[in-house]
């Protein structure tokens, strides 16, 4: 059966199942009646979203569902007025019941609403089958223009496991942080792509219009080319047949050039078209699900707000107006952090820097988010201080389900917090394996050289540390052949070029011998 033939199919269902809804007598049907009907919409409901090729057929889904919860709402105030006037009268149906109706439509019109905002967002399936809640591809993020652009991030991929916590490591200024405000929205991507949970929450065209500009400078000296061996040839020439034939085969292939431009053209634009698509119809609600907690506790905090306020703040621009609720969510978010209710009337700067910090913690909590981004949370804390936020992470990772960003400098901490870990380097990331396997074997430099900077507790071998110095001018020779992001062992990538690849697999071939040795 074609794909139209089956939303047809299941329009008509759909249509039935309303008829069925709008005829239920809410004061005199059974809780058995309501269930029934409630599974057979969402059942067709949860098959009706996974049609994404008909924008008709979902925006009337939109509109059922909204007659629908428009059916309940009414019902909900005959019962506020009846309870007001002392009404002896009562619904059939349990509240309880009734209140979950009313839940389960209002989910199902926030759904189609959804299915309606993210028609034609470009969406990656194979993500989704492969768990894979965040996918981050070739993302460059400049600031500047000309001389004075600054490539912050350049050429950065990788992707995330619905679970997982990711450990983004490096120096000051090496792209940590700009990633993770360009993953979360707070910088738009100049080249390369975002999925979230499969769809494309993000992307930026500046390869795509450099491809359009280089490829018409490029056929344009090949045109130039062409002419001049056409004029030479000319000249040389005095024949009119063999002018005639040089005529045509000139004209054929500067037609040839023409033609390839225009279609690589139309192909960037229909790109470059399709980008801004995706970016002015980026969904919020996946949006909400993807917080931060920032690094510096005292300047992510506004100082004229209360503790209330900072963290209602995101509950009121979702559209959460209700006081007596966000009041609730402020005290549930403030006791999974460890600090009491009391203090939401307070302001932060009567907080220490542990307590403003899990704040900040409580404040992106309170969103209910899937992806959270740690960035540098514990670095402005004191030790006794970071072993208490850690933990309280890796609390909330377990009870929420978490999938985390883990954005420090230690690579000591991150060893134990991470699953897997990623180190960069101006703008580039140059090695990512699992935190296992980046410790036993580091492969690349700048990783040995972060290790090495790593301090030891026990004082004599404290003193025997050497310390390594990264210099890429020494190190690296890319004169003959450019580095990529290659596969050494499985899971596990280092930025290096062919001759590089075999010595670090004969690296880990001496370094396995040499442990099986010990």
């Amino acid at each position: 059966m074609s794909n139209e033939a089956n939303v047809t199919q299941e329009l008509e269902l759909i249509h039935d199942l309303i008829a069925k809804k709008k005829a239920l007598d809410f004061s005199s049907a059974t809780l058995k009646d309501l269930e029934q009907d409630l599974l057979a919409h969402r059942e067709i409901l949860s098959h009706f979203v996974v049609c994404r090729h008909d924008l008709k057929a979902v925006k009337e889904e939109v509109l059922f569902c909204k007659a629908d919860y428009s059916v309940l709402l009414q019902e909900a105030k005959k019962r506020k007025r009846a309870a007001k006037l002392g009404l002896k009268e009562a619904p059939s149906i349990a509240d309880d019941a009734f209140s979950k109706a009313l839940e389960e439509y209002r989910e199902d019109y926030s759904n189609a609403k959804f299915s309606k905002d993210m028609f034609g967002v470009t969406f990656d399936e194979s993500l989704v089958q492969s768990n894979t809640i965040l996918s981050v591809r070739h993302l460059k993020q400049f600031f500047g223009t000309g001389e004075n652009k600054t490539k912050a991030v350049h050429d950065v991929s990788f992707d995330i496991k619905e679970g997982e916590c990711f450990g983004l490591v490096g120096e000051s200024g090496c792209g940590k942080t700009t990633t993770g405000r360009t993953v979360i929205g707070l910088y738009e991507p100049t080249s390369g792509a975002i999925y979230y949970k499969g769809f494309r929450i993000a992307a930026g065209d500046r390869w795509n219009r450099k491809e359009i500009k280089w490829s018409r400078i490029h056929a344009k000296e090949k045109i130039r080319d062409l002419t001049e061996q056409y004029r030479s040839d000319v000249s040389d020439t005095s024949s009119p047949e063999e002018l005639e034939k040089l005529k045509n085969d000139y004209e054929a292939a500067v037609k040839k050039i023409q033609d390839d431009l225009a279609t690589l053209i139309d192909e960037q634009r229909a790109i470059i078209k399709k980008i801004a698509y995706d970016n002015k119809h980026s969904s919020r609600r996946l949006r909400n699900e993807i917080q931060m907690i920032f690094q510096d506790p005292i300047d992510s905090l506004d100082p004229r707000m209360t503790v209330e306020d900072i963290i209602t703040e995101g509950l009121r621009i979702q559209g959460s107006y209700n006081h007596e609720e966000n009041r609730k969510a402020v005290e549930e978010s403030l006791k999974k952090v460890g600090l009491i209710p009391e203090y939401a009337s307070r302001y932060p700067h009567e907080f220490s820097g542990g307590q403003r910090q899990r704040i900040g913690i409580a404040r992106a909590m309170v969103m209910k988010p899937k992806l959270l981004i740690c960035d540098e949370p514990i670095s402005a804390l004191d030790v006794s201080i970071r072993a208490q936020v850690l933990n309280l992470l890796n609390k909330l990772k377990q009870e929420m389900g978490l999938t985390m960003i883990f954005i420090a400098h230690d690579l000591s901490v991150v060893k134990y917090f991470c699953d897997r870990i990623a180190v960069m380097y101006f703008g580039n990331m140059v090695e990512l394996a699992t935190s296992d396997e980046l410790f036993a074997h580091p492969l690349h430099p700048y990783t040995k050289a972060l290790l090495s900077a790593i301090p030891k507790p026990d004082p004599l071998s404290e003193k025997k540390r050497i310390r390594t110095v990264y210099n890429p001018a020494v190190v690296h020779d890319y004169t003959h052949e450019k580095p990529s992001f290659r596969e050494i062992l499985p899971g596990h990538f280092v930025l290096c070029n062919s001759k590089e690849e075999e010595e670090y697999k004969k690296e880990i071939a001496a370094l396995d011998e040499k442990k099986g040795g010990e």
